[in-house]
């Protein structure tokens, strides 16, 4: 019989770890390893840029490309006419050039099913960088539209579906032809979204280069930065007086802001837009006409009840006295070299029940990195957040006492397996725009 040693290898020189069977890992005991388990990504620098890996680009332009546009996601793109004698409320009317998307250099907005169901999370850019080949920038009638990586061939196909007889091309951009980027400073203010904001003057320089860099505020959540476009052949070093990080750190920032990004967060035609905070984030128009998927976006709206949203959580570990009161990155999770398991090890749309009880779910963990990550969760049982026009059911969430926790890999029969406790944190930001979500329908 042959005989493995401690480390398995499938080929020369490629260690795959210590040899444990099926049965041990399934079980709580701990392990005691000579080879250490890879960690999180270090913490995030307060100022960087990024590029984004994650991410790719369709250019789409032609003189049908606004409206084509307008009619599929939901954001605005073009002024609608006021047809039929049909007068906007003057409330309506007032819309402020810094909340209205119209003739704006790029926004945050989403493609949806029939159904109202996310499809994509995008970024639309006004494109004045030429990318759709014609060597000019076009801007009015030709766009960017960024998107998840491994999204960018669906969604291509998607607009082809929908082109029809529309006067317009479109083309999946080569990963190297444009980039884009994250731009990020802790210490400057927040209260502005404007590149001259930021502490460092550098990012002005990119603005005033327009025919190389395409700048736009991140406005999902504050402190977010900025989105930079920018030709392949050039890099941020160029211009930027700040260190380079990587998509991970920027991750990083996103899950500590309760920002979901991409399909693994905003799961394909299952998440709905309000539930994925697309609403408070800036990303959709309650005043544009029709638009793919708007009939249950509009309905939830007005309906003022929103019970479950992606929330930001931090993972430790089940024997934790008491939960943890502050949302903190760290690398690993607990005190350092005292827990083997990471958020990367919880699987995702993994059930969230209370802590030795039983019950409804609380909620469904997504993804994460390190300690932290996200989960789609029910409000009035994770946390403090009063819905509006609604009364508890059962007793009211106590922050110092109630704890939830995801448990997987159990045999048939639920024993083994292993578990880590979830804490969801409400950010300020999220609680401010829920509360003028809620004055506004109460005003209607």
């Amino acid at each position: 019989m042959q005989i493995l040693s401690r480390t398995a290898r499938s080929a020369p020189g490629r260690a795959l770890g210590p040899f444990i069977c099926q049965s041990c890992k399934r079980s709580l005991r701990k392990f005691s390893i000579t080879a250490s388990r890879p960690r999180g990504p270090p913490p995030p620098p307060p100022s960087g840029y990024a590029r984004l890996t994650s991410r790719r680009l369709i250019s789409i332009s032609g003189s049908d490309a606004p409206k084509f546009l307008h009619g599929i996601i939901t954001q605005s793109v073009v002024d609608e006419p006021i047809t039929g004698g049909r007068q906007r409320h003057n409330a309506q009317a007032k819309i402020t050039a810094a909340n209205s998307t119209i003739g704006a250099p790029g926004f945050y907005t989403g493609f949806l099913n029939a159904t109202g169901r996310v499809l994509h999370d995008v970024f639309i850019y006004r494109d004045t960088l030429g990318t759709a080949g014609t060597g000019e920038a076009t801007g009015g009638d030709a766009f960017v539209i960024e998107v998840d990586a491994a999204q960018v061939e669906v969604l291509a196909k998607h607009i082809k579906r929908y082109k029809l007889r529309s006067k317009l091309k479109f083309r999946i951009l080569d990963e190297e032809e444009y980039v884009a980027w994250q731009v990020w400073d802790d210490n400057a203010p927040t209260t502005t979204s404007t590149p001259q904001s930021l502490s460092s003057s550098t990012l002005q320089q990119l603005v005033q280069e327009p025919k190389d860099y395409l700048v736009l505020p991140d406005a999902r959540a504050p402190g977010m930065g900025f989105r930079v476009l920018s030709s392949g052949r050039r890099t941020l070093s160029e211009s930027l007086d700040l260190p380079q990080s990587d998509d991970a750190a920027y991750r990083v920032r996103r899950y500590l802001r309760g920002v979901a990004e991409g399909q693994a967060e905003i799961q394909r035609e299952q998440a709905l837009p309000l539930e994925s905070n697309m609403d408070v984030s800036g990303g959709i128009d309650f005043r544009k006409g029709c638009y793919v998927g708007q009939e249950l976006t509009i309905r939830t709206r007005h309906r003022g009840v929103v019970r479950k949203r992606i929330l930001p959580c931090l993972l430790y570990p089940s024997d934790t006295p008491s939960p943890p009161q502050k949302l903190e990155y760290n690398p690993y999770i607990g005190e350092e070299g005292q827990q083997d398991l990471g958020s990367e090890d919880v699987p995702a749309n993994l059930s969230i029940g209370r802590a030795n009880a039983k019950g409804r779910s609380a909620g469904t963990w997504l993804t994460g990195v390190g300690n932290i990550g996200l989960a789609l969760c029910r409000l009035p049982i994770m946390t403090d957040v009063e819905l509006p026009g609604e009364t508890a059911a059962a007793a009211p969430f106590n922050p110092q006492t109630d704890e939830f926790v995801v448990k997987w890999g159990a045999d048939e029969e639920g024993q083994g397996g292993q578990s880590l406790k979830v804490k969801a944190f409400v950010p300020d930001w999220l609680r401010e725009r829920l509360s003028e979500n809620n004055d506004q329908t109460s005003a209607h």
